[in-house]
């Protein structure tokens, strides 16, 4: 997960080895094998120091915390939303509605696209977007951007060449016409 320009912070999941969208099931799996496999004591017996490396006591509280939180449904429910607005918050260098977009299309997908700074684009399709559980409505010559529950929301586009990012502002209201010359 991207918090500024180059800091990556591990998540709940990643400690867990599991996906974001692991069932219950899965979550529990891989927790009684991390916590094993990071227990303190049984890693005091295998080894011939008689502390246990403080690097593994550490090992051993993340995977405990990420089990506390991942495994009830409040929390965890919390801690997706904390995620996602992490997320969305990532440093961008400017916020762009659907309106600003350059709208082209491949044939397979509709591709959405605005000019960044460096001359290169920041870009995202409807097929990348469907994946994030986005729709990108065509009808005739205009084209909408739909949320799964039809609330605002965002997507962090990145530049293709330089570092730097725009956040993609989705608002179901708004249509935008697709030039005919890159239709």
């Amino acid at each position: 997960m991207l918090l500024g320009v180059k800091a990556i912070v591990e998540t709940h999941y990643n400690i867990l080895s599991v996906k974001e969208d692991a069932s219950y099931e899965e979550i529990r799996t891989s927790y009684r094998s991390a916590i094993l496999n990071s227990h303190p004591d049984k890693l005091q017996k295998t080894s011939e120091t008689s502390d246990p490396d403080q690097e593994s006591t550490e090992r051993f509280l993340k995977v405990q915390r990420a089990w506390e939180v991942l495994s009830n449904l409040r929390s965890r429910a919390v801690y997706d939303g904390e995620l996602r607005d992490l997320r969305q918050d990532a440093v961008a260098a400017d916020d762009v509605s659907l309106e600003d977009m350059m709208v082209g299309d491949s044939g397979d997908a509709l591709e959405l696209f605005y000019q960044c700074r460096c001359g290169d684009y920041f870009s995202v399709d409807s097929l990348e977007l469907g994946k994030m559980g986005y729709v990108l409505l065509r009808e005739g010559n205009k084209i909408s951007l739909q949320t799964p529950d039809a609330s605002p929301a965002s997507v962090v586009l990145p530049c293709g060449s330089c570092s730097l990012k725009v956040r993609l502002l989705i608002n179901s209201d708004i249509f935008i016409s697709i030039d005919d010359s890159l239709a």
